[in-house]
């Protein structure tokens, strides 16, 4: 699809601007409160308006799908994203994926995306069954738990393997114990702080912490990454053999730092976010008995013993529970912000360049006239309707899409159906949950407490 570039001359409308205000009270509250803050400026503002935050260019907050699709079909050579996330930097790296631009991001995307797409993701299954029976043996009966760091201890080990082919070993435990407490570090909302105000980025505190074991992690990654060059890691099956192995087109391998940042990116937000995903799934299927029932009726329904893992993933039911838990609680709130490089007409607003574009993801899939009773749990709906990528977006869109997301629902959906099959929870607190921010995510607030009968 073209983009329309405008000129001066065209009659269009100006963005709506937002609450006026401190950009730094404004950015406060949208870190600690940011369902109420989003809800209150949609409700005064409409779908598309223009907000300003302190350290970030003026953005222009977006959840009608019409301008959806158009920013996502639009030229990506209109858009920079790298610039504006720039937070992520100090937790991935500066030659992440996640901030490069133009060429450079199409030549790595390229490189990454057969790792977890196709015939690559399906091998994974064995590894994701074994480690959830693994991980829920090990919990006492009739003794409570919490399903985030339970979750989190599966999707930690079955992305180790699929990363490194790593089973076992000092370096292992090393580099699964720092992931954790680097992660934990952001259990308080306020600490997401230091991600946003860059003067709070000082070695001292919860943060000075964080930069130590993020290099304690990088020097384990990079002696991994020297022993496998040593190798022949052409025999080996995991992503790291795989991208010492490959060239982008202009014939140049990865060097020892980017594959550090990339495996640094595929290790945070390949399990942390899958990890969130399922503690939902698990709060909302034993928070609604009848949904637990539904879905136990199709596991049940199935021979487990001798069905291809490949064939659960195509269930219904269980792909309808799984997609309106990542509608009413989506891991993200936002996608990745884009900043124009040149003036763009986005539905009939005249949008100046250096304007940051944010798809508000919660906003989306919380619209009433797309989803009746959007507070509402109902895994119905995507039974009853198909929904365009620009009305559900729980992985983003466009050039920008997730790449994990084939993998993330893979492993989400043959996890859920190990526990359900092989294990009886119950719900310990049976009151209605709402996301918290942990870090640059949101999850359940207190993890999902529940315990094994």
């Amino acid at each position: 699809m073209q983009t329309k570039i405008i000129s001066p001359t065209n009659n269009l409308q100006k963005i709506p601007n937002g609450m006026p205000g401190s950009k730094l009270l404004k950015t406060l509250r949208a870190i600690l409160q940011p369902i109420p803050y989003l809800e209150s400026m949609r409700r005064r503002y409409g779908s598309i308006y223009q907000d300003t935050f302190y350290g970030f260019p003026p953005t222009v907050i977006v959840s009608e799908p019409q301008a959806i699709q158009e920013i996502f079909t639009a030229d990506s050579q209109l858009f920079q994203s790298a610039a504006s996330n720039k937070i992520l930097e100090p937790l991935v790296g500066g030659n992440s994926l996640l901030l490069l631009d133009g060429k450079p991001h199409q030549q790595r995307r390229k490189l990454l995306m057969p790792q977890f797409h196709g015939e690559r993701v399906k091998a994974y299954s064995q590894v994701i069954s074994e480690t959830t029976r693994k991980v829920m043996d090990r919990i006492p009966i009739n003794q409570p738990f919490v399903a985030r760091p339970t979750m989190q201890s599966i999707s930690l080990e079955v992305i180790l393997q699929a990363v490194f082919g790593l089973k076992e070993g000092k370096r292992y435990q090393e580099i699964k114990q720092i992931l954790t407490e680097m992660l934990d570090v952001f259990n308080f909302p306020i600490n997401a702080s230091f991600f946003f105000f860059k003067n709070l980025q000082k070695d001292w505190g919860a943060w000075g912490k964080f930069m130590r074991q993020k290099e304690q992690l990088s020097k384990l990654l990079y002696t991994e990454i020297q022993e496998r060059r040593q190798q022949d890691y052409a025999q080996g099956e995991d992503i790291l053999s795989l991208l010492l192995s490959v060239k982008d087109e202009d014939g140049n391998s990865l060097s020892d730092v980017e594959l550090k940042d990339e495996l640094i990116t595929m290790l945070f937000a390949g399990h942390e976010t899958t990890a969130i995903a399922l503690s939902w799934a698990l709060y909302w299927i034993h928070y609604q008995p009848e949904v637990k029932e539904k879905l136990l009726a199709e596991i049940n329904s199935l021979n487990l013993a001798t069905l291809d893992p490949n064939e659960i993933v195509k269930l219904p039911y269980l792909n309808a529970v799984c997609s309106e838990t990542l509608r009413i609680c989506p891991v993200a709130f936002f996608t990745f912000s884009r900043i124009l490089q040149q003036p763009m007409k986005l539905m009939n607003y005249q949008v100046p360049k250096g304007t940051g574009l944010a798809v508000s993801i919660y906003l989306v899939h919380h619209r009433p006239d797309i989803y009746l009773e959007p507070q509402q749990f109902r895994p119905e709906r995507f039974l009853e309707r198909q929904f365009s990528p620009y009305e559900y977006l729980p992985f983003g869109g466009g050039h920008r899409r997730c790449l994990g997301m084939v993998l993330a629902l893979f492993e989400m959906k043959l996890v859920l159906t190990t526990i359900l099959a092989h294990y009886s929870l119950n719900l310990l607190e049976n009151k209605r949950l709402s996301p918290t921010r942990r870090g640059l995510v949101f999850a359940p607030p207190g993890g999902v407490k529940l315990s094994l009968n």
